[in-house]
């Protein structure tokens, strides 16, 4: 028989939870003792992970353990207050953990309506999960809670809008396109290392310093409103995730000179026109009605009065491509007008931490044929996908790099 140590039995007890302490402290001649700040730990894991888990804990329950009951006694549905619960795991596990331990708590335990409450709701820690959750119900949150709704939406969307908005100036304004150059003589476009290197025969003893007699200059990549970017967004359930990195990706091309940015969400039976709300990507997202089915058609059809110069365009459509329409032919064949007049598009299918989509493949073929590429993006990817455009790189080779990566 395997011999553990005393530490390494208390560590499998609390992974197996409750249920395996006879057996644990049938392995050692101590038993298996946990200490008071483990049985907290204990019971804050056992609250989610207990043997009666799969079913959902009532809002009395969460909220109001019953007192003097020894922990996993009685009928085994003791649980500790939720504002309680989430100090228990905030001082015992790292925010990571924190996060996985929340999103399982509504999906195990029914904790869903808990997040409408204000003093909940300020306590968790923020993740694109809960922000997702809390848009999917948005239009039940009470009046109290609408604030603290808002709050932890926004709190999300900060934390990735730091993330990701430098990496977007960066692929956007381009700074100088150092492969070319330009007779616009002006300090900010000076090669300073091409000037050098051109010049270093022109070197004087006697002032000690290079005299230049041919001067370079690097050509701006970029002009103000140089590419225009519509970003159209499927607002059926399953986009929830994906929504708020596009949104946030909206919000962060608005701010930019260099790109005329359009948004809009849609189903089945309307087009939304989001733009105006750009400047604040919170409202972008509370004004999405998750839900329904979606006409790709439709949508398309209403992006396309934004295309004013094709070659200049960026179409990127954020959806699973389930199109519910009568004909999902016209959509494609919309598609295939629209990439033969010069516009660029992608299908970003799903815009997941995890990049793993889910999607109707037999339609991803078709556009991709056209030259439509559909495939799934971590958010960290985006400015990288904004480059290539901006660079004209073929998108196929780029949805194959970002497939092996």
């Amino acid at each position: 028989m395997t011999e553990f140590s005393q530490e390494q039995l208390t560590r499998w007890r609390l992974i197996l939870g409750k249920d395996s302490q006879e057996a644990m402290a049938g392995m050692s001649s101590a038993g298996c003792p946990l200490s008071a700040e483990q049985r907290e730990m204990d019971e804050a894991l056992e609250a989610i992970y207990g043997s009666d888990s799969e079913q959902e804990i009532s809002r009395s329950e969460w909220e109001s353990p019953t007192e003097g009951r020894p922990h996993g006694a009685a009928k085994g549905r003791s649980m500790p207050r939720v504002a309680r619960w989430l100090d228990q795991i905030r001082n015992f596990f790292p925010k990571d953990v924190v996060v996985l331990l929340q999103q399982d708590a509504i999906e195990r335990r029914g904790m869903k309506e808990l997040l409408f409450e204000p003093e909940i709701m300020a306590k968790v820690e923020p993740s694109v999960d809960l922000a997702s959750a809390v848009l999917e119900l948005k239009n039940l949150v009470p009046e109290k809670a609408k604030d603290a709704a808002r709050d932890l939406v926004r709190r999300v969307v900060e934390e990735l809008r730091k993330r990701l908005e430098s990496r977007f100036a960066q692929a956007i304004r381009g700074s100088l396109d150092r492969s070319q150059h330009s007779p616009f003589r002006i300090l900010p476009n000076l090669d300073w290392p091409r000037t050098i290197r051109r010049n270093l025969k022109n070197y004087s003893p006697t002032v000690k310093t290079i005299i230049p007699e041919e001067i370079s200059f690097f050509r701006r990549q970029q002009r103000q409103n140089e590419w225009n970017v519509i970003i159209a967004m499927d607002q059926s359930g399953s986009m929830s995730t994906s929504l708020i990195y596009g949104g946030i990706m909206g919000a962060i091309l608005a701010s930019m000179p260099a790109v005329e940015t359009h948004v809009v969400a849609f189903n089945h039976e309307e087009v939304v026109d989001l733009t105006e709300h750009c400047s604040d990507p919170v409202d972008l997202l509370f004004g999405v009605q998750l839900g329904g089915a979606e006409d790709y058609w439709k949508a398309t059809s209403y992006c396309e009065r934004f295309m004013h110069t094709p070659a200049k365009t960026l179409y990127i459509l954020i959806a699973d491509l389930y199109d519910t329409s009568p004909n999902e032919g016209r959509f494609v064949k919309k598609m295939e007008f629209l990439l033969e007049s010069g516009v660029r598009a992608v299908t970003l299918l799903a815009i997941s931490d995890q990049g793993q989509p889910s999607y109707n493949a037999n339609l991803a073929e078709k556009l991709s044929k056209l030259g439509m590429p559909c495939f799934g993006c971590t958010p960290d990817r985006l400015p990288d996908l904004l480059a290539a455009v901006l660079k004209g790189n073929d998108l196929h080779q780029f949805a194959d790099k970002v497939r092996l990566s």
